[in-house]
């Protein structure tokens, strides 16, 4: 606990002058004191991001709980609060991966090989809301939404565009869909395996995260349980059958998106987890089964301390949890492996050339925190998607922390940091506090269905607000440092001759297919949503009989029904 005069309290430890609470009071006494009477301090509070309040200096009292071997260790072995590779980013660096979608599917086809050829390592796929919302693009409800804020997707006909002439077998993917996730991704593997590449060599990542559509984001369709349903089929289905790929993405990002604090991203994140693995388990599926391929999306915000202790914390509450309560064995159940993205709600409309200072400081967080793949969000985000120039200079920055900024030299090069230590620590202690009053709710699902994680986060978000609003919490360009000339960076725009022959293709498509194979398709489907069947086989079968997207969705919404969360005031 940090004393009242932001000192830090703890044990005695002795130094090399002696007894170290005594010396800490004596340097107060001596230095400190006539430092503060010239130079009075800048605030009255000091706050992370979150606005924990954090003290003037920290020593080895703010650590003395702390046990070397059992709290911190060595990287590569458990808990992993260093890291979950021995050599981290000194034996490989992080996966770049740039999240992109435009438009049609053939416009983030190109940029798919534009970015490829610049240098990125991995593609990160953006649907558009009628996508994510499990809606054909020419739907009325989907009216002026294609493409608008990712790739619209419909059919197997759209993703094998969206992937042509790029080697699924060399290059992994991630995909950034929730409610329908595992319709496009039974796509994906169709269109792979009709382009030779069998499914047991794709690589990648579904986000497939439900629990925090109902926490954070919104994007659900069906009501809780039978959409969990669906994610548990998406791993049994990956553990049998796709060992090279991460099944859930269990995702923080837009739970501190919506306004969440580090610690509520942090404990929500891993409640989430660890009630996949509790489905998973009922389910009949061992641990270490299917445990070795989850793994996490994390938020990089503007505290560059806190976010990186987020991440060494998260990383040892996964590693203790999965071995001590789950049972698991292997070491690689234990290991929480997570994407970074730098926060899209940090990024300003004014001012956009110094989002690209936000984002550097935000990357050098996630790498310094261990993370094994990284997003940079582009300076125009707060404006329109980003441009071509806007994005080369998003994965610029994650090229310069990789080649120039020694970052990447020395694993964990923050650890043993008095302020680090205790700041990682105490985002623990209040993660562990969250899961105590979750758990005093019934569970994830339960706190949900009530509401709790939504006003928690509201509050958090109102808090945040408030303090840039009374110019407590500096912005700059936004409350601070403004000035007041126009915008003059390029916007992109998308085709817009794309929507019509995304229609055109879809009403061909229609048309063209076996009436008959598709409606026994679609039949398939229905009776094993009705029963307990694991659907993804039958999607794969459906899609290939060009079932569309709002098709297959729109069956499920027959059997599931659809959820209408509960208004609070």
């Amino acid at each position: 606990m940090t004393s009242p005069d932001g000192a830090g309290s703890g044990g005695g430890k002795k130094s090399r002058s002696g007894d170290l609470e005594a010396e800490r009071a004596r340097w107060e006494r001596e230095t400190l004191a006539p430092a503060l009477e010239r130079y009075p301090e800048r605030l009255e509070r000091f706050i992370t991001t979150s606005g924990q309040e954090v003290g003037r200096l920290y020593t080895a009292l703010d650590n003395a709980s702390l046990d070397y071997d059992r709290d911190i260790g060595f990287p590569g072995e458990y808990p992993y609060t260093r890291g979950i590779h021995a050599t981290m980013h000194r034996g490989r660096l992080w996966t770049m991966r740039m999240f992109a979608g435009f438009g049609s599917a053939r416009e983030t086809n190109a940029r798919f090989k534009y970015l490829l050829s610049q240098g990125q390592t991995g593609l990160s796929t953006a649907f558009d809301l009628p996508t994510l919302y499990g809606y054909d693009s020419d739907s009325p409800t989907a009216a002026g939404e294609f493409g608008e804020c990712g790739v619209g997707v419909s059919s197997l006909e759209d993703m094998a565009q969206l992937f042509d002439g790029i080697p699924l077998d060399k290059v992994t993917t991630s995909m950034t869909i929730n409610s329908p996730a595992a319709i496009t991704w039974a796509m994906y593997i169709a269109n792979a395996e009709n382009n030779g590449v069998p499914r047991a060599k794709l690589g990648g990542t579904i986000q497939n995260d439900i629990l925090k559509e109902f926490i954070a984001q919104k994007e659900y369709l069906y009501p809780p349980l039978p959409s969990l349903r669906l994610v548990t089929d998406t791993v049994e289905f990956g553990t049998r059958e796709m060992p090279k790929w991460n099944t859930i993405s269990i995702s923080g990002y837009h739970i501190r998106e919506a306004g969440s604090t580090a610690a509520q991203e942090l404990a929500f994140t891993l409640a989430d987890g660890f009630a996949y693995v509790d489905d998973a388990v009922k389910r009949g599926l061992g641990v270490d089964e299917f445990a070795p391929r989850l793994s996490f999306f994390f938020n990089a915000h503007n505290d560059f301390f806190e976010e990186i202790a987020k991440y060494r914390a998260a990383r040892r509450i996964w590693a203790r949890e999965m071995r001590e309560k789950y049972g698991a064995k292997d070491p690689r159940s234990w290991k929480l492996r997570f994407h970074t993205q730098t926060a899209g709600c940090s990024l300003t409309a004014q001012q956009p050339e110094v989002n690209i200072v936000r984002v550097a400081i935000q990357a050098l967080a996630g790498v310094m925190g261990g993370t094994q793949s990284l997003h940079t969000d582009a300076m125009d985000e707060a404006l329109a998607l980003p441009s071509e120039k806007a994005a080369q200079i998003a994965l610029r920055t994650q090229q310069v922390i990789a080649h120039e900024s020694g970052a990447a030299n020395v694993v964990d090069p923050l650890g043993g940091s008095y302020y680090l230590e205790w700041l990682t620590d105490d985002l623990e202690r209040q993660a562990r506090d969250y899961f105590d009053r979750i758990d005093s709710l019934g569970g994830v699902i339960p706190a949900i269905e009530k509401g709790w994680f939504q006003k928690e986060i509201a509050a958090a978000a109102y808090a945040y607000q408030r303090e840039i609003d009374s110019g407590e919490r500096k912005i700059v360009g936004v409350n601070a440092h403004t000035v007041d000339e126009p915008v003059e960076i390029p916007i992109l725009e998308i085709d817009p001759k794309g929507f019509e022959r995304q229609c055109a293709r879809l009403a061909r498509l229609r048309k063209q297919r076996d009436a008959k194979k598709h409606t026994s398709a679609l039949d398939a489907v229905q009776k094993a949503a009705e029963g307990d069947d694991n659907l993804m086989p039958h999607f794969i079968t459906a899609v290939r009989a060009d079932a569309t997207l709002g098709e297959l969705c729109e069956v499920l919404r027959g059997v599931f029904g659809e959820y209408r969360e509960p208004s609070e005031f």
